[in-house]
């Protein structure tokens, strides 16, 4: 096509050179000069008894400027033609529904050239009036054979428009692989002639890499990247102010675990087990998760689990999958230790020992803290789904997307490596002990708590793929900090060695003497400089590495 890509232009283009005089010019004498959408709409307008005011009305309002639409209109009907105007109009713009094939047939119905009306019946596409119908029609049988294959083979298969566009290349189980993305996806604007001059001429496609740093990060349509496809006005999905935030999504997250903080420790009291709010623990999180990710559309947006589910993207994907795994090993973790004991954690035991009224004040000292702690830890997998607009607006950044991505499932295939590594190894060693003697081998022989160390590296991961999905809120970023305070300070390494001295020392001096040895020699969370000869140590980032290849291997072939 040599025109701008206007419709008026590709008309033109097609009805001339070699054609047809008569074709020619009978199109071009009747043939709307524009998009035909809007004169449809204005032929709508103006009926019946309305005609008589176009004159006037268009002469005063409309503007006589660039060529938007209502310049257009302004052209149309300026100059000497306002009296020509009200009797064409009435005369020629369809009544109908606007479709090609009904705007076509009435323009050029009773009174026109036989030949032509004929003619023009015979090409004019009978389908749904979408881009590739109507280039699939007008260059059929009987004409150019180049301009049909052309065509054919370069016109995109959907509708055209932008949510079809994108929904189609990144949509459902058909992502495409990169190299797909990069020979096919535009490089213009996106305007009509920028897609066709794209996909017509000789610029190549967008790299991998700039793909990620640029496009959305969710199906690229419209309402999936602003979640305008759950109800306007849901208060779930606005707040882009610091207040709307609080109240649409921090709030609601904390009356989840606060809720769930208030059932855990009914169950506990009703059990006289406080290890209850342990097994919260892990299991809240995921389940605000969820929620926020699928909870919440399916009850206040209307849509199926299912088309929840498709409406997020990769990335959310990946970060929901994440949180899930990580949550499901430390539950079971949890919940197999406290079934094997067949009482309540020794920390507990002594606690409630030492004050009678243990009960009466831990809905306050336990639960309810907890519940506060994690709605702050839970933010990094939970504003991105509740406030996505917000969280894109203000997205930190932490370098190129596919570099931070990159190092997020690296941090998280680290972190969980040693988790699992932990737990395996520390079992094996009380099964073949019976306990008498402390663990330090294995990725115990990195630092006295890979578990925890494990534990923060996973939920920092969550941060970095939020990050380099542009979901990444400010706010968000709070939640790798505050978990690592507490399994530093509060719940964590510092706790479990105070609990371990105190116990070690009555029932096991041996052992206590090896936790003092153990303390001098290894660090309690970060490895040393001289762990970097320790082959444990590389083999938890070797398993890191492996899970870059992994996912990145699984990404390819989803995307085909």
């Amino acid at each position: 096509m040599t025109g701008s890509g206007a419709e008026q232009d590709r008309f033109g283009g097609w009805f001339g050179g070699n054609k047809a005089d008569q074709v020619k010019d009978a199109a071009q004498q009747h043939l709307p000069k524009t998009s035909g959408a809007e004169q449809d709409r204005l032929g709508g307008w103006f009926s019946g008894d309305k005609a008589d005011k176009v004159q006037s009305a268009l002469h005063e309002h409309l503007p006589k400027t660039s060529g938007a639409e209502q310049d257009r209109y302004g052209g149309y009907f300026g100059g000497g033609q306002a009296r020509e105007a009200k009797e064409y109009i009435q005369q020629h713009l369809p009544q109908t529904s606007g479709a090609e094939q009904d705007r076509y047939a009435h323009w050029l119905g009773e009174g026109q050239a036989t030949q032509l009306k004929d003619a023009v019946k015979e090409h004019l596409p009978k389908t749904s009036g979408a881009e590739q119908d109507r280039y699939g029609g007008w260059f059929g049988s009987g004409q150019a054979d180049q301009a049909k294959e052309t065509f054919q083979r370069h016109i995109p298969k959907t509708s055209g428009a932008e949510q079809d566009r994108y929904g189609g290349w990144f949509g459902g189980d058909k992502l495409p692989s990169r190299a797909e993305v990069e020979r096919n996806l535009p490089t213009g604007s996106g305007a009509e002639q920028d897609r066709f001059g794209g996909w017509f001429g000789g610029h190549k496609g967008p790299s991998a890499q700039q793909i990620r740093d640029k496009l959305p990060h969710a199906s690229g349509a419209e309402q999936d990247r602003f979640g305008s496809h759950f109800h306007v006005g849901n208060g779930h999905y606005l707040g882009t102010t610091t207040v709307g935030l609080l109240q649409a999504t921090v709030l609601p997250s904390f009356g989840l675990h606060t809720g769930l903080g208030a059932i855990a420790y009914g169950i506990g009291r009703y059990t006289d087990r406080a290890e209850a709010k342990d097994w919260l623990w892990p299991s809240g999180q995921v389940a605000n998760a969820w929620w926020s990710a699928i909870g919440v559309p399916v009850v206040y947006g209307g849509l199926s689990v299912s088309a929840a589910w498709a409406a997020l993207s990769y990335d959310q994907k990946l970060l929901l999958t994440g949180v899930s795994a990580w949550g499901v090993r430390l539950f079971y973790r949890i919940v197999s230790r406290s079934l094997r004991r067949g009482e309540d954690d020794a920390r507990y035991v002594t606690v409630k020992k030492e004050d009678p009224g243990f009960w009466n004040k831990a809905i306050y000292t336990l639960f309810l803290p907890e519940a506060v702690v994690q709605t702050l830890i839970s933010l990094p997998f939970v504003l991105p789904f509740r406030a996505p607009v917000s969280s894109s607006q203000s997205s930190l950044s932490l370098g190129p997307s596919a570099i931070s991505h990159s190092l997020a499932v690296f941090l998280f295939a680290l972190g969980y490596s040693a988790e699992i590594l932990a737990d395996w190894q520390l079992e094996s060693h009380v099964q073949t002990t019976d306990s008498t003697t402390l663990n330090r081998s294995g990725v115990w022989s990195v630092v006295r708590h890979p578990n925890y160390l494990g534990d923060a590296l996973c939920h920092f991961s969550f941060s970095v793929l939020a990050a380099s999905a542009g979901l990444l809120h400010p706010l968000a970023a709070l939640g790798p900090v505050i978990n690592y305070a507490f399994l530093r300070n509060i719940g964590g390494d510092k706790q479990n060695e105070e609990y371990q001295e105190a116990r070690y020392a009555k029932e096991n001096p041996a052992k206590y003497q090896q936790l003092q040895d153990y303390k001098r020699t290894k660090n309690s969370f970060w490895p040393r400089v001289e762990e970097f000869g320790n082959k444990w140590l590389w083999a938890v980032v070797g398993a890191g590495a492996a899970g870059v290849v992994l996912e990145q291997s699984f990404a390819n072939a989803f995307a085909r």
